[in-house]
C-alpha cells in the first residue's frame, strides 16, 4: 500500500509538478536498469530536474510575467528531455516502447506548462491546427 504523501506549498498540488516527479522517477529507473552512462544520461538527469524545479519556483512569483518565464524554462526542459530520449533511442540504448513511454510523458507535462503559460499570460496564440505527421 502506498503512503499518502503531504501537500505543504501550492506547488506540490499542481498536475505538472507531481506529472514530472513522475517523469524523474521514470527516467531514474531507465537509466539504472538499461545502464545507460553517458554525457546525455547526465544531460537528461539536469534537465527532468529543471523541470520540476522551475515549476516550483515559477509557482511561487508574484507576477505573471515571472511565472511565464518560469514555466518557459521548465517547457524548454522537457523539450531538452525529449531530444535526450531521442539520443538514446539513436544510439540504441533504449527500445522504441522506453522511447514512446517517456514521450507520453513528456507531452503531456509540456501541454500542461502550456496552460499554465497561456493562463498566466497576455501574449497572442495562434488557434491550435491540427497537424498530419
Amino acid at each position: 500500500m502506498e503512503e499518502k504523501v503531504s501537500y505543504y506549498f501550492d506547488h506540490e498540488k499542481l498536475r505538472v509538478y507531481q506529472k514530472s516527479i513522475e517523469f524523474i522517477g521514470w527516467i531514474d529507473n531507465l537509466l539504472s536498469k538499461n545502464l545507460v552512462k553517458s554525457s546525455t544520461a547526465d544531460q537528461i538527469l539536469r534537465a527532468s530536474e529543471s523541470i520540476v524545479l522551475n515549476i516550483a519556483e515559477g509557482n511561487g512569483k508574484f507576477t505573471s510575467k515571472d511565472r511565464c518565464r518560469y514555466f518557459d524554462i521548465s517547457r524548454g526542459s522537457a523539450m531538452e528531455c525529449a531530444g535526450c530520449l531521442d539520443v538514446f533511442y539513436a544510439r540504441n540504448k533504449i527500445n522504441a516502447v522506453e522511447l514512446s513511454e517517456g514521450k507520453v510523458i513528456l507531452k503531456d507535462i509540456v501541454n500542461m506548462l502550456m496552460g499554465l503559460i497561456k493562463s498566466n499570460s497576455d501574449r497572442a496564440y495562434e488557434p491550435e491546427a491540427g497537424y498530419n505527421n
